[in-house]
């Protein structure tokens, strides 16, 4: 990570001189809600039970309390920043806000929240896109990541992180807890290109598709096999916890399609998750795919699509794509023992 920035940066003040002023105010509205989101955080068991199931979301899955008091949170604060209209992975449709509002903004309120009772980090993704003229419609929303205004994550970890890009670079804010306010400590964020890391769910190894098996076969067997040198494995089970690593560490995170029920296409959302994580990574440096296509460049068909998602420092994953074009591979069991043909 480059460009450190002086602490006396006030997010705020630095939005307002460098952002155009629509993005600015719900960029600002965004910080100030994910304010309130680290201090419930903060507080943890002291807040209530954060991890008690409330009932189930829009897609069958239990809602978190945490979940609830987030999607509130944002919701709330975005009503008075501009946003005409709101798609959350909390409600199956999207919400009507500010009718005068010249933006929309899609957001995955609590990311990781499997993790809550565990304490590890957690977050929130967001994408701000222009809105339409006339009354919301769902296909507003339908635009493909590169028409994004801004995007970026919250982390909510052993200090609170915010991550973001109106298209001119990937800057990282962080929040003083003593005055709760939002410093900006670091711009024009650069991935590193030298990692040794890899973030993947290996438990799913069995399930994978050829061209994913035979890459990770590739790392695994380190300097004995074909990439000559060692990699660590990591996976935090929190997508925004290795979206920041891998701002400030380099390295690569893949989330693949699978052969498993509801994982062919992959699992991450396509609007809220997989979007502003590309669009925040490209100006960074860095580069995101499902495997075949640019992030960024996919046209959305629904407001909750899935896809595989791999991300991180660009030529990385740059090499995994030549192993999806690659396409024939000699699967092999047992774990671990497929043979990738294709070694660039």
């Amino acid at each position: 990570m480059t460009g450190a920035a002086t602490p006396n940066d006030d997010l705020t003040a630095y939005l307002a001189a460098n952002a155009p002023a629509d993005v600015a105010r719900v960029l600002a509205g965004l910080a100030e809600a994910s304010t309130r989101v680290a201090d419930r955080i903060r507080r943890g068991a002291l807040a209530g039970p954060l991890d008690a199931d409330v009932g189930p979301a829009h897609d069958g899955v239990a809602q978190k309390a945490l979940d609830v008091f987030a999607d509130e949170a944002f919701i709330g604060r975005l009503a008075g920043a501009g946003v005409r209209g709101v798609v959350s992975e909390e409600r199956h449709d999207p919400l009507a806000l500010d009718p005068r509002g010249t933006l929309l903004v899609a957001i995955d309120p609590l990311d990781g929240s499997s993790n809550i009772d565990a304490n590890i980090s957690i977050g929130t993704v967001f994408s701000v896109l222009d809105a339409s003229p006339g009354p919301l419609e769902t296909a507003h929303f339908l635009q493909p990541g590169k028409k994004q205004r801004a995007a970026g994550i919250v982390v909510y970890g052993p200090h609170a992180a915010f991550a973001f890009t109106f298209g001119q670079g990937t800057t990282i804010a962080t929040l003083d807890p003593e005055t709760g306010s939002w410093r900006v400590t670091a711009r024009r964020v650069t991935i590193p290109e030298d990692s040794n890391e890899f973030a993947i769910n290996a438990s799913n190894a069995r399930r994978w598709s050829a061209p994913v098996r035979a890459y990770v076969e590739d790392l695994v067997a380190g300097d004995q096999g074909p990439r000559g040198r060692n990699f660590n494995m990591r996976w935090v089970a929190s997508m925004v916890a290795d979206v920041y690593r891998i701002l400030v560490r380099g390295g690569v995170y893949l989330y693949p399609e699978d052969s498993r029920e509801g994982y062919e296409n992959g699992r991450l959302r396509l609007l809220y998750e997989a979007n502003p994580v590309a669009f925040l990574v490209e100006q960074a440096g860095g580069a995101a795919i499902d495997g075949f296509h640019r992030i960024l460049d996919i046209e959305p068909k629904a407001v909750h699509e899935r896809t595989p998602l791999i991300f991180g420092s660009r030529a990385k994953v740059e090499r995994i794509a030549r192993y999806y074009e690659g396409g024939v591979f000699e699967i092999q069991p047992p774990l671990f023992a497929a043979r990738g043909l294709l070694r660039r």
